[in-house]
């Protein structure tokens, strides 16, 4: 599931070498920390919040076919 948000986020921004990707898993739940470069954050998070919010329901479908929980941090 980290490959997907990656693969989302460097599609979207300007500098995709200074994406990362962090996944952290607790048990039934995983953690996925995405990080851009400062120039690029408004492009990942899009106008009112639109593209982060489809990064999130994008993995959350993905997150069900293998029944677990993702919560998708970027910062």
């Amino acid at each position: 599931m980290k490959e997907i948000v990656e693969v989302i986020a460097k599609s979207i921004v300007n500098n995709p070498d200074q994406v990362q990707v962090e996944e952290e898993k607790d048990g039934t739940s995983v953690v996925l920390k995405l990080h851009v470069a400062p120039e690029d954050m408004g492009k990942v998070i899009g106008k009112k919040g639109r593209i982060a919010k489809a990064i999130r329901v994008v993995m959350k479908a993905a997150a069900t076919r293998e029944n677990v929980k993702v919560i998708v941090d970027i910062g």
